[in-house]
């Protein structure tokens, strides 16, 4: 098999990759870390008039039709810049309603999602019970009631103040759609390293649900997207980091010399790449199982979130480290990805909840 993207796969990469760098570089990044909103409506228009938010979805509403693989090269650009914004979640939403909800449900949400036109994220995380948290982002361990008005809590929701429309996880493993202003619904901004990817509580006090009626048969499928999503994010921040710490060392000098000439930094450089660089298939064959390898896709999807994202934390660890003592203050850009792998390590459970999970699917 010849696994590699097609020259329209490439061209969609340049594309994105181009269009990130140039209408959303560092300063930009920047400035929308401390910023309210904490994206850029610019950018997100200039993505929906690009068709990239509704890549996924079918032609007949607006979408593209195209593959998970292609959506991964979208994630990785985002992570490679850093990207703040609700892509993530906006991906997964739009995922959740075209794959469980009704023709109706389809109809009146996909085609202003794939334009943009309107902003959906997702609240499925809860309190954990005494084995902690990892077993809150799982189908099987929500809570929440499936009746047809909500009354609690949802945790972790990236950029939900402010969505037009919330995808929520119910107990039984369905999902449940809240529109923004439903009666009852209220949100409360939480404190997180990672300012570009913003984090919310979503609180329910007898708040109206319209539920998926396959929501319940596809919430896992949904959720290993996101898995693939957020190993592809890891790629492109990690690549990220090694670009930067190559550059840092060809122009900073000690004793008269570049600090790249060092053995010591070459060998740190090249552990680096090493970590990475060879990683990207994981990405690449967990997109095309999703797709293409159905009785392979759980188990492909939570091998590569485990791995890349603990990759990428080390990476960015390192290249703090590699960056000597400017890499540990606010001037540093390198700061923003160190902060987002940490948000990619935790988002949807850590890389050792989806150890155990590969495990248990291959039959260990």
């Amino acid at each position: 098999m010849n696994f590699d993207l097609s020259d329209d796969q490439r061209l969609l990469e340049e594309t994105v990759d181009h269009f990130l760098g140039t209408e959303c570089p560092m300063t930009r990044v920047r400035e929308l870390f401390d910023g309210e909103e904490g994206y850029d409506d610019r950018v997100w228009q200039g993505l929906g008039e690009m068709g990239i938010l509704g890549l996924h979805l079918p032609e007949e509403l607006g979408g593209a039709g195209l593959e998970m693989l292609e959506l991964s090269l979208v994630a990785e650009a985002m992570g490679r810049h850093a990207t703040p914004g609700p892509f993530f979640e906006h991906a997964l939403a739009g995922m959740a309603i075209d794959l469980g909800g009704s023709e109706a449900q389809r109809e009146q949400w996909l085609p202003k999602l794939a334009t943009g036109e309107l902003r959906a994220s997702f609240a499925i995380a809860e309190r954990g019970d005494e084995s902690g948290t990892e077993g809150a982002w799982r189908p099987e361990q929500w809570r929440l009631g499936d009746e047809s008005t909500l009354t609690g809590e949802k945790q972790f929701a990236p950029h939900a103040d402010g969505a037009d429309l919330l995808v929520i996880g119910l107990r039984g493993g369905g999902f449940g759609l809240v529109e923004s202003g439903a009666p009852g619904l209220a949100t409360v901004r939480v404190e997180s390293l990672d300012r570009t990817r913003r984090l919310d509580s979503v609180l329910f006090d007898q708040t109206p649900c319209d539920r998926l009626p396959k929501g319940a048969e596809v919430a896992s499928q949904v959720l290993d997207a996101g898995l693939v999503l957020l190993a592809a994010d890891a790629y492109g921040g990690g690549m990220a980091c090694i670009d930067a710490s190559v550059e840092y060392a060809k122009t900073r000098e000690q004793f008269g010399v570049k600090i790249g000439s060092f053995q010591a930094l070459k060998h740190q450089l090249a552990d680096m790449a090493v970590e990475i660089h060879p990683t990207r298939g994981l990405v690449w064959f967990a997109a095309h199982a999703f797709d293409h390898l159905p009785e392979e896709a759980a188990a492909a999807a939570a091998n590569a979130k485990a791995h890349l994202t603990d990759r990428f934390v080390d990476v960015a660890r390192d290249t703090v480290e590699a960056h000597g003592g400017i890499g540990y203050t606010w001037e540093c850009d390198v700061q923003f990805w160190f902060k987002r792998s940490l948000f990619d390590w935790a988002m949807l459970g850590d890389p050792n909840l989806h150890r155990r999970r590969t495990a248990d699917l291959m039959g260990w």
